[in-house]
């Protein structure tokens, strides 16, 4: 079901991992003064809460009961989406995993919904990032667009991204684990990854985030004004 939402700027960006639409979102969020949310955020928070409580992020049961502590913590502090580890391989395999169960996506939808009908507090928007946000959460969007990149590429920016932050990581390793990532994704029967048919897509390979930013704003001139 479509949402019907009072806040009509919405922008929604998906994209596979390490394209850089993360980087784009707080851009845009900052430049535009627009609400964000790192909606992959949400899933490795669910993740983590599996892989804490020793579960199995495929369990249905194990998942469900990430979501629920993930909700609890939520009600009181959001801050928990900022947890580092959060970012780590492992908890982002988790993640992937726990996004293939549809009972999540639809505890985890609402969520979401919800955001993107309230922009924060003097905020006139707001941007929505993940791998669903056009097709499934935001249809209505009338900004969407899909960050893209070549695979090695996006490879060499996770690896380096790892490293800076102290994890002992090899491109060998990084480039395996995002290609059974794209392949999850992808493949899933809920909401797998896509670009929606309305959708601008943007191929960030030989971008700087500075043309990113620039195309972006670009496009989100053209839909708001």
């Amino acid at each position: 079901m479509i949402m019907s939402s009072s806040n009509s700027k919405i922008i929604a960006i998906d994209g596979p991992a390490a394209s850089g639409k993360g980087t784009l979102a707080r851009a845009l969020s900052e430049a535009l003064n627009f609400s964000y949310m790192d909606t992959g955020a949400l899933y490795r928070a669910v993740g983590f809460e599996v892989m804490q409580a020793g579960d199995n992020p495929e369990n249905e049961d194990d998942a469900l009961n990430g979501c629920a502590v993930l909700s609890k913590k939520l009600i009181n502090d959001d801050a928990v989406l900022a947890n580092p580890d959060l970012r780590t391989d492992r908890i982002g395999n988790a993640a992937s995993k726990v996004a293939v169960i549809q009972s999540v996506r639809d505890a985890l939808l609402d969520i979401q919904r919800n955001f993107a009908k309230n922009p924060a507090k003097g905020k006139v928007g707001v941007i929505l990032d993940g791998r669903d946000i056009g097709t499934v959460v935001c249809p209505e969007a009338p900004l969407k667009l899909y960050i893209t990149a070549n695979m090695e590429i996006r490879a060499k920016r996770r690896m380096k991204e790892l490293q800076s932050k102290g994890f002992d990581v090899t491109y060998k390793a990084v480039l395996e684990d995002m290609r059974a990532r794209d392949a999850r994704d992808q493949g899933r029967k809920a909401a797998p990854l896509r670009s929606s048919d309305d959708a601008v897509v943007i191929d960030t390979s030989d971008l700087t985030q500075g043309q990113m930013l620039e195309k972006a704003l670009e496009y989100a001139k053209k839909a708001f004004t």
